[in-house]
C-alpha cells in the first residue's frame, strides 16, 4: 500500500519539496507505525531541507528522506520488541523524521503517550518546542524564584514557551524582538521587560534595568548577530545558552572572550541529549501537556497547512514573518 508524503532528494529552497505516493513503511523491531493526524512545522524542517544536517551526527537524516520531525497520531501497529505502547494508542513524538506523511515509523524510545485532553494538532504544535524549552529552563538554566533571564527571539515559538516556563519558575524575564509588535507578543506571554535588539544596545538596557549586574542566564537562539552582546548582558559568572544559530554560526570565538566578559559559562546544548531515554521523553511531555491542560502554558496555532501547500508554510517560516506555531494537517484517507 502507498501513502502521500513530502520528500526531498536534494537540498535547496521550498522548490525542492516533492509530493509523492510512496510505500507505507514497515516498523522495525523497536519502532511504532503511526497514522499521522498532524505534524508540527519547525525551523528544524527548514534547516533539514537546506542541508544544514547533511553531516550531523546528532540528527542523522540523509537524502532522500521524508521531511517532518514532529507529529501526533494513532498507533497502527508495533514492532516485535515494543512494550510501552500498543495499537490504538494516541501518541506524539519529535526528532524522528518522516511526519510529513500519512504514516510514520517512530522509535518507541521517542514516543510520548498523549492524554485524551490534548488534541492531535496541539500535541503536534507543542512537543518539540515544549521539550526544548523544558530542558533549557529546568536542566540547563535551572531557573528558580529570584533568578533573571534574557530570552532572544521572544516572539518565536520556543521564545514564547521559554517566557511562560521561566515565569512559572518564578524568574524575572527580559525579552528581545525585532519589532514593537513582536515585543508586545513577549509581554502578553508574561515577559517583565521587552525591548528591541537595536544592534546590540539591548545589553546596555539590561545593565541599566539590573543596576549594572546583568542577567543570570541568556537564552540565545540567534547566534552570530547577538552572541557577543549576550555576553555583555550576562552577569559575572553568568550562563549564556546558545541553543540555535538562526542568524549564522559564530566561527571566530576565542575562549578568552568569556573570561573578559566576566568568567562566563557558555554552552551549546542539543535536544537529543536531553531526550536520551523513553522515561525522559515521557516525563518532559507530561510536564508540557499538564501545563497546557491547566492553562499555565499557551501554545497558539497561528497557521494550518496541508500537504498541498507545504511550500507556502516553509516560505513563511523561512521569512520569519510568522509569529507562533504552524501545523501540517494530514488529509484523512
Amino acid at each position: 500500500m502507498t501513502m502521500k508524503a513530502i520528500t526531498i532528494d536534494r537540498y535547496g529552497g521550498p522548490e525542492v519539496l516533492q509530493r509523492h505516493d510512496i510505500e507505507i513503511p514497515e516498523p522495525a523491531a523497536n519502532e511504532v507505525l503511526v497514522k499521522v493526524a498532524c505534524a508540527g512545522i519547525n525551523f528544524m524542517d527548514i534547516h533539514t531541507r537546506q542541508g544544514k544536517y547533511a553531516s550531523s551526527k546528532s540528527y542523522p537524516v540523509r537524502l532522500p528522506c521524508t521531511l517532518g520531525m514532529e507529529g501526533a497520531g494513532q498507533v497502527v501497529t508495533v514492532g516485535r520488541d515494543v512494550t510501552r505502547v500498543r495499537s490504538g494508542d494516541r501518541v506524539a513524538w519529535c526528532i524522528s523524521w518522516g511526519s510529513y506523511a500519512e504514516f510514520a515509523c517512530v522509535p518507541e524510545a521517542l514516543i510520548a503517550k498523549l492524554p485524551e485532553a490534548i488534541d492531535f494538532d496541539v500535541a503536534a504544535a507543542s512537543l518539540f518546542q515544549g521539550s526544548t524549552a523544558h530542558y533549557l529552563v529546568h536542566d540547563v538554566a535551572r531557573l528558580a524564584p529570584g533568578t533573571t533571564c534574557l530570552v532572544h527571539a521572544a516572539s518565536g515559538s520556543i521564545g514564547q514557551i521559554l517566557i511562560q516556563l521561566a515565569k512559572r519558575m518564578g524568574a524575572t524575564v527580559f525579552a528581545t524582538a525585532s519589532s514593537p509588535e513582536k515585543c508586545d507578543v513577549a509581554r502578553r506571554q508574561g515577559a517583565d521587560y521587552a525591548m528591541l535588539y537595536e544592534n546590540g544596545r539591548f545589553a546596555e538596557a539590561i545593565r541599566e534595568a539590573t543596576a549594572g549586574r546583568g542577567v543570570d542566564v541568556v537564552f540565545d537562539s540567534l547566534g552570530r548577530t547577538t552572541l557577543r552582546d549576550s555576553f555583555r548582558a550576562a552577569r559575572v559568572r553568568g550562563l549564556v545558552v546558545n541553543y540555535g544559530n538562526v542568524s549564522g554560526s559564530v566561527t571566530d570565538l576565542d575562549p578568552l572572550e568569556l573570561g573578559e566578559a566576566g568568567s562566563l559559562f557558555l554552552t551549546r546544548p542539543r535536544l537529543a541529549d536531553h531526550l536520551a531515554d523513553a522515561e525522559t521523553v515521557q516525563r518532559r511531555a507530561y510536564d508540557v501537556f499538564a501545563a497546557l491542560i491547566d492553562g499555565t502554558l499557551q501554545i497558539p496555532i497561528v497557521a494550518r497547512y496541508t500537504l498541498e501547500n507545504i511550500e507556502k508554510a516553509h516560505a513563511m517560516i523561512e521569512s520569519r514573518e510568522q509569529i507562533g506555531k504552524a501545523v501540517l494537517c494530514i488529509e484523512k484517507r
